[in-house]
């Protein structure tokens, strides 16, 4: 018995949010003076300063949203992570696979799949640990095979390093759009089209450049994706969930066989 198997590729929201990045050009090197106001500068001087304001981020808030080709019910993810690893937050798996949510703090990562998740299990052990956890959280370490999957979307700075590691796109046009706002704060959109998928880019039109939200759509396959930041620079909370909420992994197991 080797115990439960979170399986959950969770590193998923990296490679939408580097498909994006990738598409509009914001992978280069930065060319334009920190204090150019963006209404003056290009699309690609504006793209290459998000860039390096994504980079430069010690923490942050990404959602996202994920719709599959066959026009299934999208995976979700919601997630505060810094560069030390630490995160909170959930992923809805899509249909009927249930959703996750997680916790990490250091090596220790802590996650409770919800009812649906072990009934989409369908098995004798999955049905076991579901009646054991109670909606109580399971416990581990970040390295243990069963929950490594999982913990490594807490890994802000793996992320940054491949966004830095990728070099700029030359595919499409890069245009610059119109200044608009987006929840309220003023933006500008840089838009590239490439065989037949779009990808818009609202970079913060104030403050630091950050790139605020990206929308990618269209494409063969289909795949109509959102990612969202904010909250850049803010910790992750440090309350983890408390010992009378929690079951060991190894306990589990146990219990299980």
């Amino acid at each position: 018995m080797t115990g439960p198997h979170i399986g959950i590729h969770a590193t998923a929201w990296t490679a939408t949010v580097v498909l994006g990045l990738s598409s509009v050009g914001v992978l280069g090197a930065g060319t334009a003076r920190a204090d150019d106001p963006i209404d003056s500068l290009s699309a690609r001087q504006i793209a290459d300063r998000s860039s390096d304001a994504l980079r430069g981020a010690h923490s942050m808030h990404l959602s996202t949203r994920s719709t599959p080709a066959d026009g299934g019910t999208p995976t979700t993810l919601d997630l505060i992570v810094d560069r030390a690893g630490n995160c909170t937050g959930s992923l809805g798996l899509g249909g009927k696979q249930g959703s996750v949510r997680i916790v990490k703090r250091g090596d220790t990562v802590w996650v409770k799949p919800d009812a649906q998740f072990w009934k989409s299990r369908d098995s004798r052990v999955g049905s076991a640990l579901a009646s054991i956890l109670a909606g109580r959280y399971m416990k581990g370490s970040a390295s243990d095979p069963r929950l490594s999957n999982l913990a490594s979307a807490c890994d802000l700075a793996a992320f940054q390093k491949v966004v830095s590691d990728n070099a700029k796109t030359d595919k499409g046009r890069l245009t610059k759009g119109r200044k608009t706002t987006l929840a309220g704060t003023p933006v500008v959109p840089l838009v590239r089209t490439w065989h037949g998928q779009k990808v818009t880019m609202y970079v913060a039109a104030t403050g630091k450049p950050y790139p605020l939200r990206i929308d990618v759509t269209g494409g063969s396959p289909k795949a109509d994706a959102t990612v969202a930041f904010s909250a850049f620079d803010k910790p992750v909370p440090t309350t983890t969930p408390p010992p009378d909420e929690t079951v060991g992994i190894n306990a589990q197991e146990t219990r299980a066989t």
